[in-house]
């Protein structure tokens, strides 16, 4: 039974992706993955200026200028590692970045930069484009290690007027389980999102 599921489900996925395999992915595209195998593994990221995204056991996946099949492909292939037999990757286009008008001479691309700590899929730093949101930025991450504390994930920012360091305590297990954040925070340059280690029993 569970497998006739999978095929069902792998029939469904894949007329979505056929419809969207004419599209070039660009930066700025919000992308939904789906593994079949491991509903753990499904998250949205945003593709990033570089044209990247990070994915736990992939590690960083080129996309920009990609169709969705060749993106499934490489995902698949990526994390095939960690199952007996290679997995079902499904890949769709959920948001479209806002196209940019053309302008003459060269223009260098301003990003942001945000700094991943602590219990993450992909920790360092990461150039986001001005505007990326928290939740925005924890899918663009490639999500967390099984040992993070997902309820307190922190936000840190330093006031650059006074040094001072600002930290917001966001429970993103509450998020998941369908809580609404009341105000997703617009991430400014030099953020930490620092993902602590789960203490025992937690």
């Amino acid at each position: 039974m569970k497998s006739l599921v999978l095929a069902v489900m792998a029939i469904l996925f894949a007329g979505a992706a056929i419809a969207q395999d004419g599209y070039r992915i660009r930066s700025g595209d919000v992308l939904g993955i789906e593994v079949l195998q491991d509903p753990s593994l499904n998250r949205e990221v945003l593709v990033l200026p570089d044209g990247s995204f990070s994915f736990p056991f992939a590690g960083t996946v080129t996309a920009a200028g990609r169709t969705v099949s060749d993106v499934q492909s490489t995902l698949a292939q990526g994390i095939s590692g960690n199952f007996a037999s290679t997995p079902n990757v499904f890949v769709s286009v959920r948001t479209l970045n806002d196209a940019v008008p053309a302008v003459s001479g060269p223009v260098a691309a301003a990003t942001i930069d945000v700094f991943f700590l602590g219990e993450f899929a992909t920790p360092g730093t990461a150039a986001l484009a001005p505007g990326t949101t928290f939740l925005q930025a924890i899918a663009a991450s490639g999500g967390f290690t099984n040992f993070a504390a997902q309820r307190r994930i922190q936000l840190r920012r330093t006031d650059p007027a006074t040094g001072r360091q600002n930290v917001t305590t966001i429970d993103f297990r509450a998020i998941q389980n369908g809580a609404e954040l009341s105000h997703d925070v617009t991430l400014a340059d030099g953020d930490i999102i620092l993902a602590p280690e789960r203490r025992l029993f937690e």
